[in-house]
């Protein structure tokens, strides 16, 4: 029988991850099945303890249940507690292992997908959130010039800044505190563009050449990207990309080996 895998989130049937997974499966070789499962909001660690209990191997887990698999976990890495978020699980003998993929899922998008170099640059991050929190220390770790974090609420921005100074050189603000400033990427990790909305970003945000970057994805560009593009962006990505990567992370901590990514990006670009 083939090795279980699952997606758990709610909702889940929107969820590319299974189109995903089994195309990982089928390049490398590995039998494993893997599906949605839908958990009810009240539900997560209920849901958890049903496939673990029929087999299961391990889970990626999707919103919003980012936090309590965290808590649920017995063991979590360091990426995973530096996020304070879980996305992968994988089930031991005896143990529960949370791990955070989104860090490298961005990190590979943009720097090997995109070409861009993180180092050195001037770098805004829209958001204070789990989407934000997960992918701080991974940006830092590419040494950015500085990495300025702006949320709708200054406060929490100033306080994952601080959380995360000794990892770079890190700032927070509110949007009004970008005002006459630019940078070399910026990224949307919030969900205004679930909305379609925008964060309140000042025009002028964008250098020369800039990359405007939202974690989101659709078949459109997102509202965020299309603005960008309207206002200086030099080059637009959405995050399907970082999808991908995040799911090969994933893949190679359950499965020991890593699928090459950018045939199942293009797969999911042309469907």
């Amino acid at each position: 029988m083939s090795d279980q895998y699952a997606v758990i989130g709610n909702p889940v049937s929107h969820s590319k991850s299974p189109a995903i997974h089994a195309a990982f499966a089928r390049a490398t070789g590995q039998d494993i099945h893997y599906r949605a499962i839908l958990a009810p909001l009240d539900g997560f660690w209920d849901t958890v303890d049903a496939f673990r209990g029929a087999g299961g191997k391990g889970a990626n887990v999707t919103l919003p249940f980012k936090l309590e698999a965290f808590a649920l976990a017995s063991e979590t890495t360091e990426r995973a507690r530096a996020a304070g978020a879980v996305n992968t699980l994988s089930f031991g003998l005896h143990a529960v292992r949370g791990d955070n993929t989104d860090g490298v899922g961005l990190i590979r998008d943009i720097e090997i997908n995109l070409g861009v170099d993180i180092a050195g640059k001037h770098v805004l991050l829209m958001g204070a959130g789990g989407a934000a929190r997960g992918v701080l220390g991974p940006l830092l770790e590419q040494r950015p010039a500085i990495l300025t974090l702006a949320n709708r609420t200054p406060a929490r921005a100033t306080k994952l800044a601080r959380f995360f100074a000794a990892h770079g050189p890190v700032e927070g603000c509110g949007y009004d505190g970008l005002q006459g400033r630019s940078f070399d990427i910026v990224v949307n990790a919030t969900s205004a563009s679930l909305a379609g909305d925008l964060p309140p970003v000042p025009e002028g945000i964008f250098g020369a050449g800039a990359l405007a970057y939202d974690m989101m994805y659709g078949r459109e560009l997102t509202a965020f990207l299309r603005w960008a593009g309207q206002h200086g962006a030099a080059r637009l990505a959405d995050g399907l990309g970082m999808l991908v990567e995040q799911a090969a992370e994933s893949f190679r901590v359950w499965r020991g080996v890593r699928p090459a990514t950018a045939p199942v990006i293009a797969m999911l670009r042309a469907g």
